[in-house]
Order: C-alpha cells, then structure tokens, then sequence
C-alpha cells in the first residue's frame, strides 16, 4: 500500500511540474543575440493583397539570403534594428515573368533599450512611445504580430517571423 501510495505522488509531482514548466514561455536570456526577418506568416484564406504581396516581397528576399530587418538584443537590455525596408526596389521583369527585387545596400539603424519577461517584450519606438508586443520564442524561431510591431509595409497582419543567427 505505501508504495502505491509513494507511485502516486510520485506521479502527481511530474505531471504539475510539467504544466507549470509549459505555461511560462521563453527564459529571459532566450531572446539575445542578433534575429534576421525571414518571413511573414499569413492566414492564406483571409489575407489582404498588402499580406500576400509582403510575404512574397519576404520570400523571394530570404531566398537570397537578404534580410531586410535585423534585430540585436544584447545583454545590457540595449537593443539595435537595422531596416532596410524603405530601400526596397521593386522591379517588374521585362516581358512580365515576375518581379524583380534587388537587396537593398542602404538601411536605418536604430538603437533603444528593451525589458523582455520571456513573453512580453518592451522597446522605445523612434517617437519616445513604449511599444509593447507579445514575443514567442522556440528555439531559433521567433515571431512577432506583425500589426502590433509597427514595421512599415510589413504591419498589416499576420505573424512576423525571425530566425536567430
């Protein structure tokens, strides 16, 4: 009897020390280092034209390994962006076979400071206005709701995708 006993609260221990550990989301540490956007993600049923054109634009870029927003979070709660989004060059192809868009070589670089909880992160936008957005990290993926970030061009839905170097 003790040892079923002993089983069960053995049991009981593992399966609340799991559900905590899923609830809390990212460590704090989890977001430093330097993310590249690599990609929009969008609901393909309901997505506006200005959706599928940004997530096209992102594609055919990442496909060069071009990256048009950077983001360094560092350790001293200093974080640098680097958004070449106002360079894009958006070409059409002689004869219609398709866009052509080359890396833009020029970019913005911002430097403001950030808290992060593991869930919530909180940076100074270039008006002095705390931002405010909810964070999901798993592994080297990152990703952001792209209207709730506030990147140009790239803020009308759908989730913002960084990968970590």
């Amino acid at each position: 009897m003790l040892r079923k006993i002993c089983f069960v609260l053995m049991t009981a221990s593992l399966l609340f020390a799991c559900s905590s550990d899923d609830e809390k989301g990212a460590d704090a540490n989890d977001i430093l280092g330097t993310w590249d956007l690599t990609a929009l993600q969008i609901d393909e049923n309901n997505a506006t034209t200005d959706e599928e054109f940004g997530k096209e634009i992102l594609d055919f870029l990442t496909d060069q390994q071009c990256y048009i927003i950077t983001i360094t979070f560092n350790e001293d709660l200093s974080v640098v962006t680097e958004n070449s989004g106002n360079y894009l060059e958006i070409n059409v192809n002689p004869g219609g076979t398709g866009l052509d868009i080359p890396c833009p070589t020029q970019s913005d670089t911002d430097t403001s400071t950030y808290t992060f909880d593991g869930q919530t992160l909180n940076y100074i936008d270039d008006s002095l206005e705390t931002v405010t957005v909810t964070v999901q990290i798993s592994g080297n993926t990152m990703t952001i709701n792209a209207a709730d970030f506030g990147v140009d061009n790239f803020d009308t839905g759908g989730q913002l995708v960084f990968t970590k170097r």
